[in-house]
């Protein structure tokens, strides 16, 4: 569980440096991402959490 809590807290120190380091390019980002239909999203959504799994696999073991 504490690893759980350790790894929700880099994520939000991550975010929080990208938003601090690169407002602009964030807005960016997420008016680009609104244009993109649902099921796109969906899919690389799904590659990007097989690939943190992936990796969190890898790193463990």
């Amino acid at each position: 569980m504490k690893d759980l809590f350790a790894a929700l807290c880099l994520v939000a120190v991550l975010e929080g440096l990208l938003l601090f380091a690169a407002p602009l390019a964030w807005k960016r980002m997420a008016a680009r991402l609104m244009e993109l239909p649902g099921p796109a999203l969906r899919s690389f959504g799904g590659l990007v959490l097989l690939a943190g799994l992936s990796l969190l696999w890898w790193a463990r073991h």
